[in-house]
């Protein structure tokens, strides 16, 4: 154990992913053999990080383990070199299941032996600028740069789309210049041409579900909710929908419920206070509280606490600041548990119409759709109102009675369970009762309570559609209307409070919030905007089908926001120190910042510009290569903000030959030849922690066994998360609060995390600036 444990950390694992791969029987073994077969084929060179990431992922990844041997060959040998290759070779031997491989075949499909140079890279997107020449000088960086961007990389299939983009950038600020004020004003657009803008967004937010066009995109939550994309009967109008089951009593049912609405729309949200609300719950809330806000309703926030075992109050108290946080406010707050009596009174009701019994069968015999009927099902009124009295009053065992309706569910299932026995304290009622109602009972009375008008759940409960009407009519109260509409699932996550209950358990994460998972408080931690989430939403629509989408939607969402609402501020995550050798020791001046470079009135604020500052690491190249434009001993760059150029002098190293410092020389920007790039520094900063984050899953759908055999904890991504702790960040940070937004100049959007102290700020990176196309 002890053998493989440093084998899995010499390929860069670290210590804790290691343990976790080594509790994966099968992922261990694949990732063993994988590492001896590289080892084999490396000889002497030995398996470095890089290729050891690869290496995981292919034994992560791979389902057919007699190609393992042929891949970690490639791999080794330095033909497969990168994520996009790896998976062009995984999808090859996928799609050629036959042997032998084909290689020419093979290396052709997986850009094998393609070497993209610089020069290349310099050319195409010369090319593509030449093309669009006329109107980049015209519209200048109002130039929609994304179209650069995508032809280049049409143009260089195998290339590093970063550089791609570097070069993209210094192409343009060649051609260009430095950004004007003009150039820093916001685009403002006729009339007809933001109606086409909004067109074109409705006709791509329709395509994002399911690839099928959905009526309302590209209009307001509150528009679509309104009715336009929705078919929902008017309150009182009940028995217009279809399914709907009409009684003699219905029509005098319905005329008492609209004397107590007054034909208010009325909604709930009710969660079970069991978990942490994840993404899929902000659609519901979206929906259901919407829906009412829209309509001029009211919505009740209604804890569905009707298993006590597995409650607690912090996920009553999670839920509501969750609720109130996406910006609604409910105009109740009920639980099931407020109606217990009630509940049990109708239970009692129902068998003496006749329409339940208790029932002894053991909950093992009840599991499935092929259950046995129950021999009690017959059983004499008299005698279940006697047992019923008797489990109430704790004279049973756990399991030894339930009480269950006489009824044949959507799905097939027969006699659904009202009541069972459970003899915990209860959250709320304490030990006063010792059985407790299930969802399918309590739910439709609940909302018949509450005089709910529209009960809006998930395309899971349709098969519970018909037992919601049947009970309401067997009991012979107001019965709602159920309607289900499309989940909202998310890919590259799990969202089942079992599994993230295990990833916490496993350490793969620190608990609910931890920013790389997808519950509501993980996304506030991170630094996800309510409103974004909120835009996200609507985004997605109203629809009733099922909806899967990528998470890069939602984090467009939340660069739409936060490029509106984050002030800049400079920060370097990994600093090269350097002195301005022709500025005295104690120089010092005061350089002003714009907090919004787009609309200056927002405000500013003042940084340090002393002898010594600190830039970016990767700002600096020591050997000038072609198509780099930042700083070399060869090329000056200029210094955002400050008004300055600097120019190299020395290179200072240590004794491993490291760059650690640069003496410089600094001149006015008026006075010094135009520079190529402007670069982001610091001086007289904070030292903060920085945390960056990526995907917590490497395949889209982790408990999918098709693509994720070995379940969803193997599939785990190695490079989630990196902790930087020498970050260095302006003063203009000093005295943010928790949550507090920022964009940091270059770098990303970032947000104060709580475990923040007076002495050290650390920070989440929320999103990147732009959506990395070479992302995982």
């Amino acid at each position: 154990m002890a053998d493989t444990l440093g084998l899995f950390t010499s390929i860069g694992l670290s210590e804790q992913k290691a343990k976790e791969t080594l509790k994966n029987e099968a992922l261990s073994g694949s990732l063993k053999e994988a590492i001896n077969q590289a080892q084999r084929a490396c000889g002497s060179s030995g398996v470095d990080k890089a290729m050891g990431t690869l290496l995981y992922n292919l034994a992560s990844r791979l389902k057919d383990t007699k190609r393992l041997t042929f891949l970690c060959d490639c791999i080794a040998q330095c033909k497969i070199c990168s994520e996009l290759q790896l998976t062009a070779a995984l999808e090859f031997v996928k799609s050629h299941p036959q042997d032998p491989i084909n290689q020419k075949e093979f290396e052709e499909a997986c850009g094998i032996g393609v070497v993209i140079t610089p020069e290349q890279i310099e050319e195409a997107v010369e090319k593509v600028i030449k093309k669009h020449k006329e109107q980049l000088l015209k519209e200048r960086y109002h130039f929609n740069m994304g179209l650069l961007m995508g032809e280049a990389r049409s143009a260089l299939k195998w290339a590093d789309g970063k550089v791609i983009k570097n070069e993209v950038d210094m192409q343009v600020l060649h051609l260009l210049g430095p950004k004007t004020e003009a150039d820093l004003e916001k685009k403002s657009k006729p009339p007809k041409a933001k109606a086409a803008e909004n067109e074109t967004k409705a006709k791509k937010a329709d395509v994002a579900v399911n690839g099928e066009v959905t009526p309302g995109e590209g209009k307001s939550l509150m528009e679509q909710l309104r009715g336009a994309a929705l078919k929902f009967h008017k309150p009182g109008e009940n028995y217009k929908t279809e399914g709907y089951v009409v009684t003699p009593n219905t029509m005098n049912l319905l005329k008492k419920h609209l004397e107590f609405t007054g034909g208010q729309i009325r909604t709930r949200f009710p969660p079970e206070p069991n978990g942490i609300l994840h993404i899929g719950h902000a659609k519901a809330i979206n929906f259901n509280f919407g829906y009412a806000k829209a309509n001029n309703g009211i919505c009740f926030l209604r804890y569905d606490d009707t298993n006590p075992e597995k409650e607690e109050e912090k996920y009553f108290t999670g839920i509501r600041d969750m609720v109130e946080w996406l910006g609604y406010k409910p105009y109740a707050v009920t639980h099931a548990s407020d109606n217990f009596q009630e509940l049990y009174d109708l239970a009692v009701d129902l068998v003496r119409r006749g329409h339940a019994y208790v029932c002894h069968q053991k909950g093992e015999e009840l599991k499935g759709h092929n259950a046995p009927p129950s021999p009690w099902r017959d059983r004499p009124i008299e005698e279940s109102l006697v047992l019923f009295e008797r489990m109430k009053k704790g004279l049973f065992s756990e399991g030894e009675a339930t009480l269950r309706m006489k009824m044949v569910m959507e799905d097939g299932k027969m006699d659904p369970v009202a009541y069972r026995i459970k003899y915990t304290p209860h959250h709320r009622t304490g030990d006063e009762w010792c059985i407790y109602p299930t969802y399918d009972y309590t739910h439709c009375l609940c909302d018949s309570i509450e005089n709910i008008t529209h009960s809006l759940c998930t395309k899971e409960f349709q098969a519970r559609r018909s037992s919601y009407f049947w009970l309401c009519n067997a009991l012979d109260v107001y019965c709602p209307v159920q309607w289900e509409y499309g989940r909202l699932n998310l890919t590259y996550t799990v969202v089942s409070k079992r599994k993230i209950i295990k990833l916490v358990e496993t350490s793969v994460v620190r608990d609910w919030d931890d920013p790389r998972l997808f519950t509501l408080t993980a996304l506030r931690r991170r630094g996800f905007p309510p409103e974004a989430i909120n835009n996200f939403c609507a985004r997605v629509g109203v629809t009733v089908s099922q909806t899967t989408t990528e998470p890069h939607l939602l984090e467009s969402c939340v660069r739409d926001v936060l490029n509106e609402s984050a002030p800049r501020a400079m920060a370097v995550l990994e600093p090269l120190k350097v002195t301005i050798t022709n500025l005295p020791e104690s120089s010092k001046s005061d350089v002003r910042v714009p907090d919004f470079p787009g609309n200056e009135a927002k405000g500013s604020h003042v940084v340090a510009f002393t002898r010594t500052i600190f830039i970016e690491q990767s700002d600096f190249r020591e050997v000038m290569e072609k198509g780099y434009k930042r700083l070399t001993p060869e090329q000056p760059v200029g210094l955002r903000h400050a008004g300055s150029v600097i120019s190299v002098q020395k290179v200072i190293k240590d004794a491993q030959g490291k760059v650690v410092e640069l003496e410089v020389s600094c001149c006015s920007s008026e006075t010094a030849e135009k520079p190529k790039a402007f670069i982001h520094w610091v001086s007289e900063p904070l030292l903060c922690e920085v945390r960056l984050y990526e995907r917590l899953f490497l395949h889209k759908h982790p408990e999918d066994p098709s693509e994720v055999p070995n379940g969803f904890l193997s599939d785990i991504n190695p490079n989630s998360m990196h902790t930087n702790t020498s970050a260095l960040v302006d003063i203009s940070v000093k005295g943010a609060k928790v949550f507090d937004k920022f964009q940091f100049e270059r770098v990303g959007y970032f947000s104060l995390d709580p475990d923040s102290t007076a002495d050290k700020l650390v920070f989440n990176r929320t999103v990147t600036l732009k959506e990395d196309p070479g992302k995982i």
